[in-house]
């Protein structure tokens, strides 16, 4: 068994009070899903749970950093979770349990879409394809 599969495992086996959460592997490392919803990630050997404006600082006071995994670009939904609340299965569970409603709230609040480009009254129609004029 490689490394990373026995962390997973590990972690797994901690969320037990949480009930049914699952593993994927994606990218390298591995998604956490609850009932088909994606709340966290283990990427190297670390666990990062999904944050919300209501959880983020509980994250960031005990000084936990967004999931970066080039260390260039940061995520900031998703936060490293503390050692000593993994250690913790009771506090683990309910840490996600916090990560599963703030993906809920994320996947429900309103898609920003951006407005539908419509050509002014009157001006000339753009020809696109094979018959356009250069």
């Amino acid at each position: 068994m490689a490394a990373g599969e026995s962390y997973r495992d590990f972690v797994l086996d901690q969320l037990g009070l949480l009930g049914g959460a699952t593993a994927r592997a994606m990218f390298g490392g591995y998604g956490l899903y609850h009932d088909g919803l994606f709340f966290g990630l283990i990427w190297k050997e670390r666990l990062y749970f999904r944050t919300g404006p209501e959880t983020r600082p509980r994250y960031e006071s005990a000084g936990m950093e967004p999931f970066s995994p080039g260390g260039k670009v940061a995520l900031r939904n998703y936060y490293e979770v503390p050692a000593d609340i993994i250690e913790d299965s009771k506090e683990l569970a309910a840490w996600a349990r916090l990560a599963l409603d703030a993906s809920v709230a994320a996947a429900s609040a309103p898609k920003c879409r951006p407005a539908r480009l419509r050509p002014r009254p009157g001006a000339p129609r753009r020809r696109s394809g094979r018959g356009a004029r250069r």
